[in-house]
């Protein structure tokens, strides 16, 4: 890896940094303070320390890398000391203090960071094909972009509004998927324990067959009004990018919650996974070991089911029949939508499956 120094009698040149929607992202949560203790665009040394040992140099854990990626001949012409301009997506713009420009290993931090280097994993492909080069700074904003939605985005309005109702305990339920009975029979089981409830759907990039951002909000909308409480139920946005990083994404996302107001957070089966790539209960057993260091209580959900004999949800905590089970899963209710099925009512709620078919209908031809 390498490092780029200042050169004798360089001249301070003006430079805009296009980002794109990812780093435009990273770079809004990192102003409003989502992504604290990390308040900066990472330089080497936190970029080695994090891909190590989950933890920032001076010990605080963080598990992803959160970096800027730039292209090599702009990498060249930065200046520690040097402010110079961010244009990003949706009409987002900032400027940058850059403190160091370094190059990646990228093998190496797919490796690390996901456990493989297969580019049939999707945030390995996206990592692979961003630049080497990394420019670390502070971040200062000077122009926030639209938002789609008019739900709370930023910690401190979610934290005022968990204030407002008088919840001493929340539980927060990160998602990028719309929402089944399992979802549902996790969010229900979580308000029998805690004050309140945040539902927070990821509304950032995700892979081109995830279900798009405003159809899993409309979703959940649905689901909130039809069969939840009002006055305990928030829907809130994070607008990160989905990493699909297993483990190490799981308790990314429950550092975030923490900074949103979360003193419970859930965590599924294969949080944060995607395919065969992690072992189904790896983030479960990784969050509980490091709940501590986040400062956050994990309620941990194995696979739940609709059991025909017990005529209800179940997991293999409550009930012996697992061969009498309708499984369930977003992949599974996928596959059913897209051939024009609709899930069970065991399953999906059908206003959920409604506002699902009638987007995959959208799509054909």
């Amino acid at each position: 890896m390498r490092l780029k120094m200042p050169q004798p009698g360089a001249k301070d040149r003006f430079v805009a940094i296009e980002m794109g929607a990812t780093e435009t992202q990273d770079a809004a949560l990192l102003v409003h303070g989502a992504y604290a203790p990390l308040t900066t665009f990472m330089n080497q040394s936190q970029y080695q320390s994090v891909l190590h040992s989950m933890r920032l140099p001076e010990g605080a854990l963080f598990p992803m890398p959160i970096v800027l990626p730039v292209a090599s001949e702009i990498a060249q012409r930065l200046i520690p000391g040097q402010v110079v301009a961010l244009r990003g997506s949706n009409g987002w713009t900032g400027e940058l203090r850059v403190t160091q420009t370094f190059e990646r290993d990228l093998q190496r931090e797919a490796q690390l960071v996901y456990g493989t280097t297969s580019c049939q994993h999707p945030g390995v492909a996206t990592l692979l094909q961003s630049p080497a080069w990394c420019a670390a700074g502070s971040v200062t904003l000077c122009r926030e972009g639209e938002s789609m939605f008019p739900e709370a985005q930023w910690p401190h309005q979610v934290r005022a509004a968990i204030t407002e109702m008088g919840w001493e305990t929340v539980t927060f339920f990160q998602t990028r998927n719309p929402p089944h009975r399992a979802h549902e029979y996790m969010l229900k089981l979580a308000l029998e324990a805690t004050d309140g409830l945040v539902i927070h759907p990821l509304v950032g990039p995700t892979k081109r067959d995830d279900v798009p951002a405003t159809i899993r909000m409309a979703a959940y909308r649905t689901l909130i009004r039809e069969y939840f409480p009002g006055d305990r139920v928030l829907l809130a946005t994070f607008g990160g990018a989905m990493r699909y990083a297993g483990p190490r994404e799981a308790l990314f996302h429950g550092l975030v919650r923490k900074n949103y107001g979360a003193t419970h957070v859930i965590v599924g089966r294969d949080a944060a996974g995607v395919g065969t790539f992690y072992s189904p209960m790896r983030a479960t057993q990784l969050f509980r070991s490091l709940a501590g260091d986040i400062g956050v209580t994990p309620l941990c959900f194995d696979q739940i089911g609709y059991c025909c004999k017990c005529q209800s949800l179940a997991s293999d905590r409550t009930c012996p029949h697992r061969s009498d089970w309708l499984a369930m899963s977003g992949t599974m209710v996928r596959d059913l939508l897209r051939h024009r099925e609709s899930p069970p009512i065991e399953v999906m709620r059908p206003e959920i499956a409604t506002i699902l078919m009638t987007y995959y209908r959208s799509q054909e031809g």
